[in-house]
């Protein structure tokens, strides 16, 4: 489960948000600063501080609909008195009923939901990268997408700024595109060949298991995922044809799973979804890793959590 506070700078409520979460759970809570409503329009903030568990605010509804931005939040407790931050009571009910009611991918949904970007001028990059990794296997250079920027009044290093710091990419130490998910710049163990209707194509890396399986829904083209076993190297496979999948081996699956850590998804969850040759083999991976909490998807799960992450990316 993955417990964040957004809240804005010097705000007097999160202490008491923090201890009172401290009282209730053992889970790492992390923290995010909101300085623009911009941000916290983005990040899902309804004053300072909001608790989101799994990118969901559960007192949303006790807020009355109000967006309230930057501004100062306040809470009511179970007798309607005003407080500075919910009680250990509601924070528990809270925490448990996120707890019963997470379906699969759904945390990893609503943190990659929250990355896509809205600003037109960042979205017509975004999507510029993306194709550019679809065509040629690589990203894109500084002078592609300068023609993409040009007229908006903006520069190019500053959209790409923006789309790292909302993890929609991820730049290098010398500001060159590393990652737009779910493309990679550089090998990782997920390969996969996009095929062109000539019977050509071009050969991409995935960061994921996940992200190798939103290639097709994303493109709607054909495609063939070569990945492994991270315990033994076995080798794992899924063919998309005509929008159908076959899985090698049959029984193949996928686990999801994070670092609690937090952090960009590059960073903390990336190197964890990976593809498996059997149930048993995914449930053996995680008894090796306690501290790296997740799922352990079926295909068809996984097929689905893709195409809803990665389907929508490229539409106009």
């Amino acid at each position: 489960m993955n417990l964040e506070i957004l809240h804005v700078p010097d705000c007097p409520n999160l202490a008491p948000m923090l201890q009172r979460l401290a009282e209730v759970t053992d889970l790492p809570v992390t923290t995010r600063l909101i300085e623009t409503d911009a941000d916290a329009a983005r990040y899902g903030m309804a004053g300072s501080p909001t608790l989101l568990i799994d990118g969901t605010d559960p007192f949303a509804a006790d807020n009355g609909g109000c967006g309230c931005g930057v501004s100062c939040r306040l809470y009511r407790d179970e007798t309607g008195r005003i407080v500075p931050a919910p009680s250990i009571d509601q924070l528990r009910a809270a925490i448990t009923t996120a707890d019963s009611r997470t379906a699969p991918g759904e945390v990893l949904s609503a943190w990659r939901t929250r990355a896509v970007p809205l600003d037109p001028v960042e979205k017509a990059v975004h999507q510029a990268i993306l194709r550019a990794f679809v065509a040629a296997g690589v990203a894109p250079s500084g002078p592609d997408l300068d023609e993409v920027v040009a007229g908006s009044g903006r520069i190019t290093a500053d959209v790409l700024s923006a789309l790292h710091d909302a993890d929609a990419i991820r730049l290098n130490a010398d500001g060159q595109v590393a990652v737009a998910y779910p493309f990679s710049a550089d090998p990782t163990r997920h390969r996969v060949h996009i095929a062109d209707p000539d019977g050509g194509g071009v050969d991409v890396y995935a960061m994921c298991a996940i992200d190798a399986l939103g290639i097709a829904p994303m493109l709607g083209r054909d495609t063939r995922i070569e990945s492994v076993d991270v315990t033994t190297g076995q080798p794992i496979t899924v063919t998309t044809r005509n929008g159908r999948t076959t899985w090698r081996p049959e029984q193949a699956v996928v686990f999801i799973g994070a670092d609690a850590g937090g952090g960009p998804s590059a960073d903390c969850c990336c190197d964890y979804l990976n593809l498996f040759p059997d149930y048993a083999a995914a449930k053996a991976w995680t008894a090796n890793h306690p501290s790296v909490a997740g799922q352990i998807l079926n295909q068809a799960d996984a097929e689905d959590l893709a195409t809803r992450l990665f389907q929508p990316l490229l539409a106009s």
